[in-house]
This record gives structure tokens, C-alpha cells and sequence, in this order.
């Protein structure tokens, strides 16, 4: 494989048409495969076309990867485990180099923000505040774990020593979703880093741009060629191919239920490959008659309308108390309507566009299914603009738990309304889900917040806040929202495997 060379950097812009007047779009500098430590062409010469949701227009023009990148990535990976001396390395010397690279990252802050900006349509003042420092802070977690893996000694019965040891999987293969870029390629490649693994990272086709800065910025931080390598491509093909590829040892995805579902097959079919899936969410967001309404309707916003309600555990699911409820929906509404729709880049925007055309059509839909269904729509459901995937907040009443917005995941900003009485039916209505990924409480009652917080079916519950996510907190799903967690420090054991040694001990004074 011969690398571009195009200014020592093995890649070149790749841009697509010129951004329209008024539209800012950041350099793009590397759109290759990155295989090896080096940016490659596909080996079928093919891209693909990743575009800015802002427009519509082709943002760049992307190396597509499919089976034959794949494999040659996977035995990259592969050599770079078996005789390369990442795994080799103690705990502390990984700690170090993964310490440079949140320390590179850093330093790109802005440069990274623009392009998850233009790629995804994310807002970029959150990307400079949240999105990558909470990268940096997920790599530097998992730098100071590196050094901190070990087994426990056994007290095994007879004349016997034993004790276990943990080490790395293999080669892990990691597939990640659109809506969180940057935070999806950490929170995989960080615990497998950590633990001693290489990695094929297939990112999302919607988002390929920033996964192939942050392979760049590995190698400049001295992560050895061969650990890391990033092969955009589509789902059917590139996916497809590492998901049941016979010589990778484990696959983490982040995306839809479905996916999950062909991924856990395929890992089936082929080599019985480990597998952790964080899958789709309907996460209910459960506000009870003595909350504070105001603090509750700004709750709820944020819990939906975030990132353009493209978030994995929006609060799309909103139970209001029917003390409170009217003027809850009232409030409601009005801090909707004064909730910005705009250009990400424009730091008076609170909500960007959709990803891409196929998911603001995905969004349209289920308005239009709400509203069949005989929901009331109360605000919203409309695009927000001429050109662009935008659309407004939206927000729904009489809602109920049969209906579509109710029961599937939109992925967009669309708010389903709908009034309680007692704690019971709350938790019941809660918990009729197929999902169970989060939920948030909000009220002045702790025994109501501990009453419900152990009675909701989800991996994460949030009381009187919403997104508080944090490195040291494991994160997952129950049920159909998929098995396995991130962050915390039982995310490394969906990288390491378990060794018993047993050593025969026949002149030993003492068992």
C-alpha cells in the first residue's frame, strides 16, 4: 500500500464544491484509510461523498474501505498485537503515550470542534467545551487505569498456588454511531488502549473526518504503527466484514438495535468474537408534582432538544404530574419556541441540523405518524429552514403508549407529553419499553427518588439533572438497549480476558 505523501502527511483535502457565502467550513486534511501508521487509498480506489448537513453540499470526498481494507487493517492490527510492543508495554509506559495524545488532542480543540461542526452539525461551542474536553478527560481516565490492571490471588484448596491474571483480548474491532464522533471514538479506544489491544475503528459514514485527525494525532504521540487504524466505509460492507472477520477477537458498537442484532449474528457465524452493544433508548424523564417547574421545563429541553435530539438516551419520554401538568406543557412550549434553531457555527444557535437527509426524513415521518395517530402537536414539526436539515422543537400532547413516538426511537427533537397520577402508574408506564438505557427523576422527595430509581428498568438514572455523564461512571443498557458497559473501570473488562494459574506447591509448610 503506497500512502498519498501529499505534504508528509500521507493525505490531501479532499474537499467537495465551495462552501456557499456565509458558511464556514475548517480544512480537512486527511480523508484516507489509515492502515499501518499510514493514509492509504481504498484498495478499490472507491469514496464516498460525506456531506455538510448545514447545505446539503458534498463536504468531502472519502476513502471507502470494504472487505479487502478491512483485512488488511485487521492483520495490521493483528501483527502490531502479536510481535509489536504495545502490548508489551507496562501499564505506566501506554499511560504515558495516551497522556500525549489527550494532551494533542487539546491543543487541536478548535480545529477537531469544526469538524465534528461541519461533519455532524453539531453546535460548535459545545464541541469546544464539552464534546472534546470530555474526550480528553475519557483518554487520561483510562491513561492513569493502564498501569492498575491486575488479577487477585486464589486460595485454592489442597497443595496448590493460584492466581489469576488479566490480559488483553486481542485485536478489537469498534464501530461507532454519527451523533458523538469524537466521544464514541474515546470511549471504545480508550479502555482498549489501556488494557494492551489494537483496534480497527470503522466510524459512522455520516462522520468519518474527525476519527481519521485522531488516528493522525495517535501516531504524532508515538501510539506504535499498527494499534490504531480507521477504515470509513458503509455498514453492509466495512462493517460487516470486521463485525464477522474470523481473526478479530472482540467487536464494541455503539448504534441502533437492529445493527446490534446483525453484529451479535455475525460474531455468532464466525469466530464466537466477544461482543458489547450500547444500542437504541425511549428513556423516560419521570417530573413529579413538587419539582420546581421551571428548573424542570429547562430540564426537560436540554433533556430532548440537545444536540438536536440526536442523543442515544434523550428524555424523549416526558411524565409530568398532573398537579403541575398544565402548566408545565405551557412553559413547555414556550421555552421550545425560543430554543434556536441555526447554524452550528453561530454561537447563538442552541440546535443545529440533522446529521443527513436520510435522518431528517426519519424525523418528519414520525411527526407525521404523531399526528395520525391522533397526538396534538403543540409546536414545531416543520423544517426550519429552506436549505439544510433543520428542524424545529417539537413537542406533542395526548400521547399515548401504543403510538410510534411513544414506543420507537426518533432520534430527533420531538417531545412526547403526557400526565401521570401516582408513583405506580408512573413507574409502570416507565418501564413499558422494549428500551433501557436512562431515565431521569426529578423531585424534592428522596424516598420518591429512591422508590423509582430502583424501579425503572435502566442502566443510568438521573435525579433533578439530566446528561450527567462522567468517565468513572459505567454506562450501559438494560433489555434491548444492549449489554456491556462504558466508562468506568468495568469498561476494561470488555478488553481483558482472565487467566487462572495453578501452581503445584508439594513442599510448602502451609496451604
Amino acid at each position: 500500500m503506497a500512502s498519498n505523501g501529499c505534504n508528509g502527511n500521507g493525505n490531501g483535502n479532499g474537499n467537495g464544491k465551495a462552501a456557499p457565502a456565509g458558511v464556514v467550513v475548517p480544512e480537512i486534511k486527511f480523508t484516507k484509510l489509515f492502515i499501518n501508521g499510514e493514509f492509504v487509498d481504498a484498495a478499490s480506489g472507491k469514496t464516498f461523498d460525506t456531506r455538510d448537513p448545514r447545505t446539503g453540499e458534498v463536504l468531502a470526498h472519502v476513502a471507502e474501505a470494504d472487505k479487502a481494507d478491512v483485512d488488511l487493517a485487521v492483520k495490521s492490527a493483528r501483527d502490531a498485537f502479536e510481535h509489536g510492543k504495545w502490548p508489551r508495554m507496562s501499564g505506566y509506559e501506554r499511560g504515558r503515550i495516551m497522556s500525549k495524545l489527550a494532551d494533542l488532542v487539546e491543543q487541536h480543540t478548535e480545529e477537531l470542534a469544526a469538524l465534528d461542526g461541519a461533519d455532524a452539525g453539531k453546535l460548535l461551542l459545545l464541541g469546544k467545551i464539552i464534546d472534546i474536553p470530555a474526550a480528553t478527560q475519557m483518554l487520561r481516565y483510562y491513561a492513569g487505569a493502564a498501569d492498575k490492571i491486575h488479577g487477585d490471588v486464589l486460595r485454592v484448596s489442597g497443595r496448590y498456588q493460584g492466581y489469576t491474571l488479566k490480559e488483553p483480548i486481542g485485536v478489537v474491532g469498534v464501530i461507532i454511531p454519527w451523533n458523538f464522533p469524537t466521544m464514541m471514538f474515546f470511549l471504545k479506544v480508550s479502555p482498549a488502549l489501556a488494557a494492551g489491544c489494537t483496534v480497527v475503528v470503522k466510524p459512522a459514514e455520516q462522520t468519518p473526518l474527525s476519527a481519521l485527525y485522531y488516528a493522525h494525532l495517535a501516531k504524532m504521540a508515538g501510539v506504535p504503527d499498527g494499534v490504531i487504524n480507521v477504515v470509513p466505509g458503509f455498514g453492509p460492507t466495512a462493517g460487516a466484514a470486521l463485525a464477522s472477520h474470523m481473526d478479530v477477537d472482540s467487536v464494541a458498537f455503539t448504534g441502533s438495535t437492529e445493527v446490534g442484532r446483525l453484529i451479535m449474528e455475525s460474531a455468532a457465524r464466525s469466530n464466537l468474537k466477544t461482543v458489547s452493544l450500547e444500542l437504541g433508548g425511549k428513556s423516560p424523564l419521570i417530573i413529579f408534582d413538587d419539582a420546581d417547574v421551571d428548573m424542570a421545563v429547562n430540564l426537560s429541553r436540554l433533556a430532548v432538544f440537545f444536540n438536536k435530539g440526536e442523543v442515544c438516551v434523550a428524555g424523549s419520554r416526558v411524565y409530568v404530574q398532573e398537579g403541575i401538568y398544565d402548566e408545565f406543557v405551557k412553559k413547555a412550549v414556550e421555552a421550545a419556541r425560543s430554543w434556536k434553531v441555526g447554524d452550528p457555527f453561530d454561537v447563538t444557535s442552541n440546535m443545529g441540523p440533522q446529521v443527513d437527509k436520510d435522518q431528517f426524513e426519519r424525523v418528519l415521518k414520525y411527526i407525521e405518524h404523531g399526528k395520525s395517530e391522533g397526538a396534538t402537536l403543540l409546536t414545531g414539526g416543520k423544517p426550519a429552514a429552506d436549505k439544510g436539515y433543520y428542524i424545529e422543537p417539537t413537542i406533542f400532547v395526548d400521547v399515548t403508549e401504543d403510538m410510534k413516538i411513544a414506543q420507537e426511537e426518533i432520534f430527533g427533537p420531538v417531545m412526547s407529553l403526557m400526565k401521570f397520577k401516582t408513583v405506580d402508574e408512573v413507574i409502570e408506564k416507565a418501564n413499558c419499553t422494549r428500551y433501557g438505557l436512562a431515565a431521569g427523576i426529578v423531585t424534592k422527595s428522596l424516598d420518591v427518588a429512591n422508590r423509582v430509581s430502583r424501579s425503572v428498568r435502566a442502566g443510568t438514572v438521573w435525579v433533578n439533572c439530566y446528561f450527567a455523564f462522567d468517565p468513572d461512571a459505567p454506562f450501559g443498557g438494560y433489555k434491548m438497549s444492549g449489554f456491556g458497559r462504558d466508562q468506568g473501570l468495568a469498561a476494561m473488562d470488555k478488553y481483558l480476558q482472565v487467566k487462572s494459574v495453578i501452581t503445584a506447591l508439594p513442599d510448602s509448610p502451609w496451604y
